[in-house]
Parts: C-alpha cells; structure tokens; sequence
C-alpha cells in the first residue's frame, strides 16, 4: 500500500517561493505517474507537473518557467519547487501517483494535501 504525506506549504508574499515535498512510502511496483496536483476553492483539481512513465516531465501552461518537479529516487520522494507565485497559485496541492497493474487497471493514490497561500 502507497502512503503519501506532503509537506511545504505555507504563506507567502507574491513573488515569493516554496519547495513541497511529498514522502512516499510502500511499494510503488507499477508506477505510471507520479506528480503534483491542485486545487483552488471551488474549482476543480488540476495538474501542475507530472513525471510520465518513460521518466519524461509535463507541466501544465501556469507552471512552465516558474515550477520545477523533482524526485529522489532513492527514498521515492517527489519535489515541486515553485517559484514567482502569485495569488492565484494559491491552493491546496495534492501529491498523487498512478500505478498501472494487469489487463489496465490504474491505481491512483492521493496524500492528503498541502496548503499554499499566496498573499500579502
């Protein structure tokens, strides 16, 4: 069984910067995905960065030049390290990984999220 615990968030002045981190444990045999979403009040969860399963990284358009995702794959752990936030990065970010078993079925795991504020 995957656990997933973030942690990084916090307040922060726009312009400012935050590195999450998210501590996987347990066995990630057949990972698919492994990346960072989010999600602002009342709207819905959003991608931010993903690694894919060749190794390969996608961001969505708000992220690209100002996040960076990482992983250390000795202790299976994932890095969002955002910079030049603004309000509307303000969320609860969400580390999530996908693993692929037999005949396609997909098992997401989700932590239990980290709030960012973005404010003044």
């Amino acid at each position: 069984q995957v656990q997933l615990v973030e942690s990084g968030g916090g307040l922060v002045q726009p312009g400012g910067s935050l590195r999450l981190s998210c501590a996987v444990s347990g066995s990630i045999f057949g990972l698919n995905a492994m990346g960072w979403y989010r999600q602002a009040p009342g709207k819905e969860r959003e991608l931010v960065a993903v690694f894919t399963s060749s190794g390969s990284t996608n961001y969505a358009e708000f992220g690209k030049g100002r996040f960076t995702i990482s992983r250390d794959n000795a202790k299976n752990n994932v890095y969002l390290q955002m910079n030049s936030l603004q309000p509307e990065d303000t969320a609860v970010y969400y580390c999530h990984v996908r693993r692929l078993f037999g005949l396609g079925k997909l098992i997401d795991t989700w932590g239990q999220g980290t709030l960012v504020t973005v404010s003044s």
